[in-house]
């Protein structure tokens, strides 16, 4: 279990995060909504380390982890199979590291994209490519910011179905940030809702993989993050 206990956090005189508690379960996906400005990024960075806590408990969060950000941070003058590259050097030898590129590109069918420039991608592609070095990363855990939020929405589909289809061949736990309902309800086990700062846990939303009451949960989360 990845937990975080009593997390506060201010900015001066803004308090931020108050009394935030949360777990995370093992190889299961937990969705963090909340009101736009409520502070969930900067959850995030607290529990990877960007950005230091006033008080409270991290538990379980020692071990490497992947971060998705809302921008793929490609780096623009080295190619695709140099980005994921990049990220494997201090956890791979050279050998481990091209089979590590193949077997990810080629399970995902993106092959012929191993030589191509960030600047010769889409925006939906380029964020692909993100994922899939995240996933191809030696972690137990993934973390993802609002990683489609800048994507239309056949982009922003595309990009559900083959971050679900990488969750199936690498069964990571993770925790994504999203602004979108129907984003928590697709790819979550769980819902966690925040309230406007300073910022608690309003709800916690078991899924426990039956989603077919899916219109009745998009209208109670709804009301949630209204009131």
């Amino acid at each position: 279990m990845y937990q975080i206990k009593n997390i506060n956090k201010n900015f001066s005189e803004l308090k931020v995060l108050e009394n935030i508690s949360i777990d995370f379960p093992k190889n299961k996906t937990t969705c963090i909504l909340g009101p736009s400005g409520c502070g969930k990024t900067t959850l995030l960075n607290i529990i990877v380390g960007i950005i230091k806590k006033n008080s409270g408990e991290i538990i379980g969060f020692k071990e490497d982890i992947s971060f998705v950000f809302q921008e793929d941070r490609l780096i623009e003058w080295k190619n695709i199979k140099e980005n994921i590259s990049f990220v494997l050097k201090k956890k791979m030898d050279k050998e481990q590291i091209e089979a590590t590129i193949d077997k990810y590109l080629k399970l995902v069918k993106l092959e012929e994209y191993k030589y191509y420039y960030p600047k010769e991608l889409s925006g939906g592609m380029r964020q692909k490519i993100s994922i899939l070095r995240a996933f191809s990363y030696p972690s137990k855990l993934l973390i993802m910011d609002e990683p489609f939020k800048s994507l239309d929405i056949n982009s922003k589909q595309i990009l559900i179905d083959f971050f679900k289809r990488l969750k199936i061949i690498e069964n990571k736990t993770c925790i994504i940030v999203t602004h979108d309902i129907e984003e928590a309800l697709t790819l979550g086990d769980r819902i966690i809702i925040l309230t406007e700062k300073p910022t608690k846990v309003k709800k916690i939303i078991e899924l426990n993989g039956n989603k077919e009451n899916k219109i009745k949960l998009r209208e109670g989360i709804k009301r949630e993050l209204m009131v």
